[in-house]
């Protein structure tokens, strides 16, 4: 995917970078220490365009530096899941790897974690409301302190356990094994919450928000209890899957603010 082919000039980094923090509030969510949010790589001060990802893999970033040789600055990855989620460690094997491409090919990096699951405008959970046509009437979920997830009413034409199942499949593109349900609430579904990504400890958030409907990306074994004895339907759709929106839509927001192009790197992990 990408904006207008007549994009503009290369633009500062440090210009789309302070945007960014303001933008997302990075230093006022909380989130894992190790997610890092912000800038994670600079480059000499000038990006081309815009790669989203959810992941800064090494298919990635040799993706990235594959496909935009010939650009006159280089591009901005703009990620989920940043480069150090495997801590403080040294720059060796597989992290020298990826940083030495990086800087090799001057590619900068910009990683948005929970403060992009979260926003209200271009994080997550909201996009994929709306995906599903899903009016956002109230969030839930307690994450250090912020509330995370969104919920709303079910549509009609969503009403079915069912129904729902097959739009979570077409709005995130799955078109494989698709989203696993635990059919442990009613078949015909009324209030439906939304946390992307890893979230499968929130059920006994969601069931305590009074919905009884909930789509997250995946879950432990114990999960499938909390769904069945809590009374909730709960859809698993898969933590790749459900954290594609989020840094699509953002992307797709700076790119017009900013007038450079953007694409999508996909690289499913099936999980």
């Amino acid at each position: 995917m990408s904006a207008d082919a007549s994009a503009g000039a290369p633009v500062p980094l440090a210009e789309v970078v302070a945007y960014l923090d303001e933008y997302l509030r990075v230093r006022e969510v909380p989130d894992e220490r190790n997610a890092v949010n912000g800038l994670q790589v600079e480059n000499q001060g000038l990006i081309g365009s815009i790669v989203a990802a959810v992941d800064a893999s090494q298919a990635t970033i040799d993706g990235v530096i594959a496909e935009t040789p010939d650009q006159p600055a280089p591009p901005l990855l703009l990620v989920h899941h940043g480069l150090f989620w495997d801590g403080n460690v040294p720059l060796t094997d597989r992290r020298y790897r990826r940083v030495a491409a990086l800087l090799d090919h001057d590619v900068a990096v910009y990683s948005a974690h929970i403060p992009l699951d979260l926003h209200p405008a271009v994080g997550n959970n909201v996009v994929l409301a709306e995906r599903l046509g899903l009016a956002v009437e109230g969030w839930f979920g307690d994450y250090k302190g912020v509330p995370i997830g969104v919920w709303g009413q079910a549509p009609a034409r969503l009403a079915s356990r069912d129904a729902l199942v097959a739009e979570v499949n077409h709005a995130l593109g799955i078109t494989s094994a698709g989203a696993r349900l635990i059919a442990g609430g009613p078949e015909r579904v009324g209030r439906i919450g939304i946390i992307t990504g890893g979230a499968g400890s929130m059920i006994g958030a969601a069931r305590q928000a009074g919905l009884d409907t909930y789509i997250t990306g995946e879950g432990a074994h114990y999960t499938y209890f909390d769904a069945i004895e809590l009374g909730l339907n709960v859809i698993f759709a898969g933590h790749y899957a459900t954290e594609t929106l989020g840094v699509q839509a953002l992307a797709s927001h700076l790119a017009e603010r900013f007038d450079l192009e953007w694409e999508f790197h996909d690289h499913p992990t099936g999980l």
